[in-house]
């Protein structure tokens, strides 16, 4: 009989393994020696061993199901129970209820791993919805037209959830983007409508400017083109290739127009400046009278300077203001002097004057005649109190003496 630790071979060639509860045969031999009977069952158990020793690195290196794995445990050991191999049959079968430990964990991270992933996708998923159901309202039609089609691409990427969330989930957020959607359908309708009417108006306004582009009437026509500009700001925008093709044509009925009128107006400008070096000689004649010596000879002056400088004409609008506010200092100069010889020679005014500073002289002396009588009587307080009264009147009869003088000048 020849034997191993695991197993042996009797006379009869029936080979025996051992193991915790007792010998077991497991087949014969009759072809050869004991010993190679030994080492033949003994290849088949390295071969369970070996194939034990794949199922490990699957389940360790791949994402081999649990449920796969723990099928594939299950076949091994059941080979492993009814195996016909000489070996530690008692420590594979210890190897597999480890690998199936090993197995059950993994398969209960996973569940976990996949319960989170489901509740980071509800979450992912529940914020995507807001977003659409808020970009559903927005009036920013790219902006908010491209994002939606980016929120769907994301969704595409997350996992699924229950039938029953996802499905109301998606229901949600598509129905937010059928609601863009159709809004933005309509803005767009009512856009192309604007602009259908803008591009009618427009093409009047053109017609309009054409129709005035060979007008001489500078003033009228220059004033109707600025209102049809204003009309046609008004108007909103037509078709890309509409507006532009009016435009054109409308801009240039207005160039036709302005360019004739820059010519006339050229050779306008060129006479008015011609004008504005006379007037500017006139000028320098009228402000040699001042200042106002002698009247009646500058009034007559003036008189003739006012006659050639309306016979002059038009000078350029930017010197309009400053050449007549010159003439108009030396026109006020003469007022002032007509006033102030008015004022001096008015018999009425004169009188006037007259009768205050008699009024004013009489109170004078009479307060005088009152600070004398004090003063004789003693009574310094009441002398003060009139003192101070002749001094205000004395001021005031100094002020009319002047006026008067003024008459007499």
């Amino acid at each position: 009989m020849t034997s191993d630790p695991w197993g042996r071979v009797d006379e009869q060639g029936t080979v025996y393994v051992r193991t915790a509860e007792g010998e077991r045969v497991v087949g014969s031999w009759q072809a050869g020696s004991p010993e190679e009977a030994l080492a033949y069952f003994e290849r088949k158990y390295e071969g369970l061993a070996v194939e034990i020793g794949l199922l490990e690195r699957r389940v360790r290196t791949t994402d081999l199901a649990p449920k796969d794995a723990l099928t594939a445990v299950e076949h091994l050991r059941s080979q492993v129970v009814e195996a016909h191999a000489v070996g530690d049959l008692e420590a594979l079968g210890t190897r597999l209820d480890a690998l199936t430990a090993e197995i059950e964990s993994r398969r209960e991270e996973r569940k976990v791993a996949r319960a989170k992933a489901q509740e980071e996708a509800r979450t992912a998923k529940d914020q995507l919805v807001a977003e659409a159901e808020q970009l559903a309202d927005s009036t920013q039609w790219r902006e908010a037209g491209d994002r939606l089609r980016a929120l769907v691409d994301i969704w595409k990427g997350l996992p699924r959830l229950d039938r029953k969330s996802d499905d109301e989930l998606w229901h949600r957020f598509s129905h937010a983007r059928s609601a863009f959607s159709k809004r933005r359908k309509a803005h767009f309708a009512t856009l192309d409508q604007q602009r259908d009417e803008a591009r009618t108006r427009k093409e009047k306004l053109v017609q309009e400017a054409e129709a005035l582009s060979g007008s001489t009437d500078w003033g009228e026509t220059a004033a109707r083109y600025r209102q049809l500009m204003t009309e046609w700001k008004a108007a909103g925008r037509a078709q890309r290739e509409a507006e532009d093709e009016l435009w054109t044509r409308f801009r240039g009925a207005q160039d036709v127009f302005f360019q004739a009128r820059s010519e006339v107006f050229s050779e306008r400008d060129a006479e008015q400046r011609e004008n504005q070096t006379h007037k500017e000689a006139l000028l320098v004649e009228a402000e040699a009278l001042l200042p106002i010596a002698d009247l009646k000879t500058a009034k007559a002056a003036y008189r003739s300077i006012g006659e050639r400088w309306e016979a002059i004409g038009h000078v350029p609008r930017d010197a309009r203001p400053r050449l007549e506010a010159r003439l108009h200092t030396v026109e006020r100069a003469i007022r002032e002097a007509e006033e102030a010889e008015w004022q001096r020679t008015n018999p009425e005014a004169r009188a006037r004057a007259q009768g205050m500073t008699g009024l004013l002289q009489a109170a004078v002396d009479k307060l005088q005649g009152e600070v004398d009588r004090a003063r004789a009587a003693g009574n310094s307080a009441k002398a003060a109190k009139l003192e101070a009264e002749l001094a205000g009147r004395r001021e005031l009869l100094e002020q009319a003496q002047k006026s008067l003088e003024e008459f007499s000048g």
